[in-house]
């Protein structure tokens, strides 16, 4: 069995500790019923807004179960009810994912004006376009009228309609038709558009931003977002990741029996499992290289390309392999000609959402075989990790489970996403 080493490298910065500086919280707003129909529109604009009712002081008291300030070789890993308690859930929701940039899309999905794509974070219904103009927008995916989902799925509209009552709204928010309001009193059309989200894009990543200060201009420009979405890696993973060579392959989507962290443990082992449940990816990788290099947001396992002993030299990973973890959910995986990442959406305490996306050097993407055979190598290490993470769920719901240890060599990453929930989770 290869020995697994870590090794910090001193072109990375250190491990930092870090903690948002945003203070703004979001909240549900409770209050009498206002007396002019303008106060209900602002009213319902905050509330929109707002992701979620603060969390029952039950779910804080569990984060205390975990100790970040000890070293990894004495650290327990987060107790179990980190991963099954219904209502931690929502305290993450609230102060891990409603804060900061989420990545939930890709810009091919948002090509061409008119293009849209949807999505759903927590209990936010989004919905991201390219307006006519070429700009890139998001909206909560509300009606303003009485609350229905405006759009569903993907593809092309040159405007909204609400499927409830046919209000109308164009690519801008803008609130274009309001139908049967005859009569109606103090009712400014400017003040009923659909609510805004922050939006970004980095690369091939479109990324929204869930907190409720929404400026008037919402397209962020991508370098500061990128930013504050990946600290001090952004050049790292800029000169990685961000590659105009890469083409847009396809999207293929998994639901899990777990809770999200499971999926991000797993990732983040530095590959401890890989040579127990990997047999085919070990094979291509030389796993006495491993390093794994700790940033403020973001984690890095690099591992160099081993002989896949293929006799037709079919090699999908190539002389290096990177694996980037962006905290709190988004991976990207980089084999040489080849691209994918990993979003993890949580569904509930124990069921969760991946989608991968997929992307490769555009001189090999009419290689049919090249592809095939790479989605399906891709297809059996997901099948594989399923199984890890489903089972691994059932132990966390054992009464013979609590708490488990780190492997201080090989699960840095994994130390220091912990590290970072907890500190979020504190507030």
């Amino acid at each position: 069995m290869a020995t697994m080493m870590i090794a910090i490298k001193p072109l990375f910065s250190p491990l930092i500790h870090h903690r948002s500086s945003r203070n703004a919280r979001l909240h549900h707003h409770t209050t009498r019923m206002p007396v002019s129909l303008n106060r209900v529109a602002t009213h319902l604009a905050t509330s929109l807004a707002s992701a979620a009712a603060a969390p029952p002081s039950s779910a804080e008291s569990l984060v205390d179960d975990f100790d970040s300030e000890l070293p990894i070789e004495e650290a327990l890993t987060p107790p179990s009810s980190w991963y099954t308690d219904p209502s931690f859930l929502d305290l993450e929701l609230d102060r891990v994912f409603y804060r900061g940039w989420q990545a939930v899309g890709c810009t091919d999905q948002v090509k061409s004006p008119q293009d849209f794509f949807t999505g759903r974070l927590g209990n936010v219904e989004f919905v991201v376009c390219r307006d006519d103009n070429g700009k890139i927008r998001a909206f909560h995916n509300v009606c303003r009228h009485h609350a229905s989902l405006l759009a569903s799925g993907s593809g092309k509209k040159s405007s909204f309609v609400c499927p409830y009552h046919g209000w109308t709204y164009a690519l801008n928010g803008a609130l274009l038709r309001a139908t049967r309001v005859h009569g109606i009193r103090n009712f400014d059309v400017k003040e009923f558009g659909l609510i805004p989200l922050k939006v970004a894009t980095w690369g091939p990543f479109v990324l929204l931003n869930f907190e409720k200060d929404v400026s008037p201009d919402q397209e962020v420009e991508s370098d500061i977002a990128a930013k504050e979405w990946t600290g001090s890696c952004v050049d790292i993973l800029g000169n990685n990741c961000i590659d105009p060579s890469l083409t847009y392959l396809c999207r293929r989507e998994y639901i899990l029996e777990c809770n999200w962290k499971v999926f991000c443990d797993n990732y983040l082992d530095g590959g401890y499992h890989v040579p127990y449940a990997h047999k085919g990816l070990a094979s291509g990788l030389k796993l006495d290289s491993y390093s794994t290099t700790i940033h403020e947001k973001v984690s890095l396992q690099i591992c160099e390309g081993g002989s896949t002993n293929n006799a037709d030299d079919f090699d999908r990973l190539g002389a290096k392999a990177l694996y980037a973890f962006i905290y709190p959910n988004f991976m990207i995986n980089r084999y040489g000609p080849w691209m994918d990442t990993n979003l993890v959406l949580p569904l509930g305490p124990r069921k969760c959402r991946v989608i991968f996306d997929y992307f490769l050097k555009d001189s090999l993407k009419d290689d049919k075989n090249f592809v095939e055979r790479s989605l399906q190598d891709s297809e059996r290490v997901q099948m594989e990790d399923i199984v890890l993470c489903e089972g691994i769920q059932k132990g966390l719901e054992s009464p013979a489970y609590c708490s488990g240890r780190y492997a201080p060599t090989v699960e840095i990453a994994m130390y220091h996403f912990h590290g970072l929930l907890y500190r979020n989770l504190k507030g």
